[in-house]
């Protein structure tokens, strides 16, 4: 091997280092939002920088068995050019590399992120493909850290699922502040969303009324009787109980009751059942496809604990104030 390959080698795996230093920065930098769009627009490069950031693990062993594969070519390169020009002298092999660090953090570590970090968008597009190219070769790699990664969650008892539910969560709330930032969205609207986020991992019992609470009325019970009573209660909706006992057979909705031609409550609903623990997103997506109004919350063993109404899921939705979500 003659000084100029090692000079070649020394260059490459600088450009290497410098490569995969900064396309670490650069895509950490990129707006999720403006991938999102150059994506739906037909920008092939955006959808491999989209998958790489919904990829991360093969992104992350992309860019650090890259950078260890270029930091050690560019150590050996400094001992050969070492070896030619002052022969085979242990104290230069050994301090060489060391008197040579800080060239190296500069230009292959400093040097590129800086860039990186300040135009992440312009320099990725450009390097996008390589970086395929990269990911690809280094794919075995890539699911060897993965699947030991898979091994060290099951050990210390991480589960995968929540992480990766919560870095989606962490990514969509920076999306939606930058899409307030840009205009994209209203504060009315960023604010809905962020709502949203706030309750939607939330139990429908958590936003639930006591079934103690809620007025009821009896089957064939007056109509302008159970109209006084949800318009002094200010409710949309009143679960009925059966002619004797505590049974609730159903519930009628204040609506029906105005259009009700009958002088006793007959336009009796079936009343949907939930668990306590579904999630408000769910419960509410469920009551506004099947058009419910009203539904019963129970536990575990099949027991009432409560009654939940479509207002009481969509009031901490509209609300301004989520202070009162975290009672």
């Amino acid at each position: 091997m003659t000084s100029l390959t090692a000079i070649v080698i020394f260059v490459v795996s600088m450009l290497l280092s410098a490569f995969f230093s900064g396309s670490e920065t650069g895509l950490y930098r990129i707006p999720r939002l403006r991938l999102v769009i150059d994506s739906l627009s037909g920008k092939t490069w955006s959808r491999v920088l989209l998958w790489l950031t919904n990829n991360p693990s093969f992104f992350v062993a992309t860019t650090l068995v890259g950078n260890n594969v270029a930091n050690y070519l560019t150590g050996l390169s400094i001992v050969l050019l070492a070896q030619f020009w002052f022969g085979e002298i242990a104290i230069v092999e050994l301090v060489s590399p060391i008197l040579l660090s800080p060239l190296v953090f500069v230009y292959g570590e400093l040097l590129p992120k800086n860039l990186f970090l300040q135009a992440p968008y312009r320099l990725m597009a450009k390097l996008a493909p390589i970086f395929m190219v990269f990911t690809v070769l280094l794919l075995p790699m890539a699911l060897i850290l993965w699947g030991l990664g898979r091994i060290v969650e099951l050990i210390v008892g991480t589960s995968p699922t929540k992480a990766q539910l919560s870095l989606a969560r962490r990514e969509l709330q920076q999306v939606l502040k930058e899409s307030e930032e840009v205009g994209l969205l209203r504060p009315a609207q960023q604010s809905l969303a962020q709502n949203l986020f706030t309750v939607a991992s939330r139990t429908a019992g958590e936003f639930g009324i006591p079934f103690q609470r809620l007025p009821a009325v009896r089957q064939n019970c007056q109509v302008s009787e159970a109209l006084r009573i949800a318009r002094r209660n200010r409710l949309t909706a009143l679960p009925v109980l059966a002619e004797k006992g505590r049974e609730i057979i159903g519930y009628v909705r204040a609506i029906d009751l105005n259009l009700q031609t009958s002088p006793v409550v007959d336009e009796i609903r079936p009343l949907a059942e939930f668990h306590n623990q579904q999630s408000h997103s769910a419960v509410l997506i469920q009551m506004q496809s099947d058009k419910e109004t009203l539904a019963k919350l129970v536990d575990d063993r099949g027991s009432l604990t409560g009654f939940i109404t479509v207002n009481n899921l969509v009031e901490p939705l509209l609300s301004g104030n989520l202070a009162a979500l975290k009672r």
